[in-house]
């Protein structure tokens, strides 16, 4: 370490969202951007984008059986899982190892190793070739979540995946035990079993996906229900290694086997080994996350954060987002914007996808809203009627005295994509007849489902009870 260390007036630590932060209209700033690679973050490297490349080839797998209802006879001969696996990595990873040169040729320097703060505006960055102190005007934390893996697991001594190398397993396994029904529970399950895998999902709560509210919870359980093993309501109190696979047993004196174990189980933030007790960055001791005001402020003087380190919703785009925002917070510091908390939709990859935005209905009652609600079927739509569509579904919610859009969730075939016009009714207060009826639908595409959910809702808060909730 020299005596005179060098001076940045900003150092991001993290180099996946925090890689937005650094834009061209911070280019008169001396920065530089920390991170143990590889560059990219989760979303990059293991998580949304590598995750969606496998669920593209699961998704054309499962739909061949179904063929032959339609009048096609076909079958699934075998699972390249090796091929798929480097097919999808050999794209990803040159991009991850030409982060830092990336970063570098925009005239911001990049470390590749970790960075703790040892006092305030100054910490030091500990790479493969040495240490390097640093000083900084201003720091962003960005440096994302990682899994929580349960305790019974932890100590039990049997091998396990986690999202971070789930879809690096050397072989496809035979039998897959997931522990975690949550997002990445899901998507999992839908990857695997797409690709033949026969797939066991065992989660605490009553019903997957919770978080779509009860209804789409008890429809999309049940569907999985056709399609996985589901013990749902039970707690994992043994993990062992046997001859014939790995032995998970229940608290209710069930015992699984299976090949592969991944723990899904939640992520935590990566607010420890940053040294920010040291220079007195709050954080919120049960979840682990930063604490920071609606500016993205930590409780440090010229320290920021955004993304999974500090949000409880951890969602790439809303990470985006804030750091957008932060970028204009650093460059107008008279003119602060605060952090989007209304209208973020999120998705979940499964089949069909399911989607929210806004409120649920008794989420939108319990906020003081007079709401109402309307479910429609795609299978009530043309569109739906000609694809014998069985399943999807989207409730729109409403506030009754001006039918304004407060939230909405959908179980459908692209419904990531299908919720767009429903995030912007949200995101700007429209409401629902005014979005059905001043634009042309085209007819027939699934979208027809959303035209019909809005005018649904708009009857629902107007009194009208004609269409019903289905």
């Amino acid at each position: 370490m020299g005596d005179a260390a060098q001076h940045y007036d900003l150092v991001v630590l993290g180099a996946g969202s925090g890689r937005v932060v650094l834009g061209p209209d911070l280019a008169h700033l001396r920065a530089a951007i920390v991170d143990h690679g590889p560059y990219g973050g989760t979303c990059l490297n293991r998580g949304c984008i590598p995750s969606k490349m496998f669920l593209h080839v699961a998704r054309a797998a499962a739909g061949v059986p179904d063929l032959a209802r339609l009048g096609v006879d076909a079958r699934v001969e075998r699972v390249r899982w090796e091929d798929i696996r480097d097919r999808v990595f050999g794209r990803i990873d040159p991009n991850a190892a030409a982060g830092p040169a990336e970063v570098r040729s925009a005239g911001v320097d990049a470390y590749v190793g970790t960075a703790r703060f040892v006092a305030p505006g100054r910490l030091v960055i500990e790479e493969g070739d040495g240490v390097t102190e640093v000083t900084a005007e201003r720091v962003v934390l960005a440096t994302g979540a990682r899994p929580v893996v349960p305790d019974v697991v932890a100590n039990s001594g049997v091998p396990f995946v986690t999202s971070d190398d789930v879809m690096r397993l050397p072989a496809l396994p035979e039998r897959l035990l997931v522990l975690g029904g949550g997002v990445i529970g899901v998507e999992m399950a839908t990857l695997f079993c797409g690709m033949g895998v026969r797939v066991t999902v065992v989660d605490s709560v009553e019903a997957l996906v919770p978080t779509l509210g009860a209804d789409i919870a008890r429809r999309f359980t049940d569907m999985a229900r056709t399609r996985w093993a589901l013990h749902l309501g039970a707690e994992v109190t043994a993990v062992e290694q046997g001859r014939d696979g790995i032995h998970l047993r229940l608290d209710d004196g069930t015992a699984l086997t299976g090949d592969a174990l991944l723990v899904a189980t939640g992520r935590r933030p990566n607010s420890d080994g940053f040294g920010l007790e040291t220079i007195g960055v709050d954080i919120d001791p049960d979840s682990g996350r930063v604490l920071v005001d609606d500016f993205g402020r930590t409780s440090a003087d010229g320290v920021w954060a955004l993304g999974d380190v500090c949000t409880e919703r951890q969602l790439k785009h809303l990470a985006n987002d804030q750091a957008r925002t932060l970028r204009h917070n650093l460059l107008t510091p008279d003119d602060l914007k605060p952090f989007r908390t209304k209208a973020i939709p999120s998705a979940i990859f499964s089949q069909p996808e399911l989607a929210r935005v806004g409120y649920l209905l008794e989420e939108a009652q319990k906020e003081g809203h007079d709401a109402v609600a309307y479910t429609q079927r795609l299978s009530d739509t043309a569109y739906g009627w000609a694809l014998e569509d069985t399943t999807s579904v989207c409730t729109v919610v409403a506030e009754r005295s001006t039918g304004v859009v407060l939230g909405a969730q959908l179980m459908a075939p692209n419904a990531s994509s299908l919720i767009q016009p429903l995030t912007d009714a949200c995101a700007r207060g429209l409401p629902a007849r005014e979005i059905a009826t001043t634009q042309m639908w085209i007819h027939p595409a699934a979208t027809e489902l959303i035209e019909n959910a809005l005018l649904g809702v708009a009857d629902a808060a107007e009194g009208d009870s004609s269409h019903g909730d289905l």
